[in-house]
């Protein structure tokens, strides 16, 4: 099954207005955009939908109350949209909707949309850098740093999910939609990679008591480590917290940075990820501080020599 990524994060928030410009700030494209909620895209039309979370039009929350509602996966074309429907009609109900998408709920009770994607083409400019040793890529006089550069994400990357059953969880989206483990956390879970991309994962999953269900955090690609610690820089500036970071993961090697949000759920940037075909033999190991991170750098104002450290 060609399910190429989550397409679409819906959530039923309490205060629309905090998320809604949450997610502006953050640097998503506003779309339809009213006190009922909106919409939310990167580059290539990928997004996060807010709504109230009284909305009659969203599923039905999960009894943790969990405000992520729907994760909705694009796939490559008709076709595969009604091998899912046949593959998940065996034993529990597909509702399909008047836009061609359908829905389902997955074995630990989360809301799935799928659809034909809704993804964009890109065709954007590498990070370009000068290296001892190496091509000098960017040029005689031309300049690297950029104070005003306008920084959108470029795609929606991955969701993180709180599970009580982590191998029923997996044996869901591995043996019922295809998806292959890139690696794994032995005590936590794995990190999956559905058929259509080859980035190293788009879910992972992580085994919590039953009262945590829900969503740990979700991501968007930005264009490189530089674009990573600029968006950053700038969304602490405007007033919210970081969380953890900015950094670079053991697995999957991208960067990170981690902000908390109105959403109850941590929202981070990310860049860099690994790319694995079907060959990859997946890692396995347990999770600790050493294998989850490079290295972890913590922001300071900004100073120079002979300045005040504080």
């Amino acid at each position: 099954m060609k399910i190429i990524g989550p397409d679409s994060l819906v959530f039923g928030v309490d205060d629309v207005a905090s998320c809604n410009q949450y997610l502006t700030d953050y640097g998503l494209i506003p779309k339809e955009v009213s006190a009922e909620g909106g919409r939310f895209e990167a580059l290539d039309g990928t997004n996060i939908e807010i709504r109230h979370k009284e909305d009659t039009s969203l599923p039905a929350p999960l009894p943790t109350g969990s405000t992520l509602r729907k994760t909705v996966y694009g796939v490559a074309d008709e076709g595969v949209l009604e091998q899912i429907a046949a593959e998940l009609g065996k034993d529990r109900e597909v509702i399909r909707h008047a836009d061609g998408s359908i829905e389902a709920l997955d074995d630990m009770g989360f809301a799935l949309g799928f659809q034909v994607t809704i993804r964009r083409p890109l065709s954007l400019p590498d990070e370009i850098v000068n290296a001892p040793g190496a091509k000098a890529n960017r040029g005689i006089n031309v300049i690297g740093a950029d104070e005003d550069a306008d920084i959108v994400p470029r795609t929606l990357s991955h969701v993180v999910y709180f599970v009580p059953d982590q191998k029923k969880a997996e044996a869901f989206y591995v043996e019922r939609l295809g998806f292959r483990v890139a690696d794994r956390f032995t005590n936590l879970g794995p990190f999956l990679r559905p058929q259509g991309t080859l980035d190293h994962h788009t879910l992972f999953l992580v085994h919590t008591p039953p009262e945590m269900q829900g969503v740990e955090h979700f991501t968007f690609h930005l264009g490189n480590p530089s674009e990573l610690l600029q968006a950053g820089k700038r969304f602490v500036d405007k007033g919210y917290e970081s969380f953890w970071g900015p950094g670079r993961h053991v697995y999957g090697s991208n960067w990170f940075w981690y902000f908390n949000s109105p959403m109850g759920v941590h929202v981070e940037y990310d860049a860099d990820m690994d790319l694995h075909d079907d060959s990859w033999e997946p890692r396995a190991v347990e999770s600790s501080a050493d294998v989850s991170q490079i290295f972890n750098f913590t922001l300071a104002k900004k100073w120079m020599p002979g300045g005040d450290p504080h």
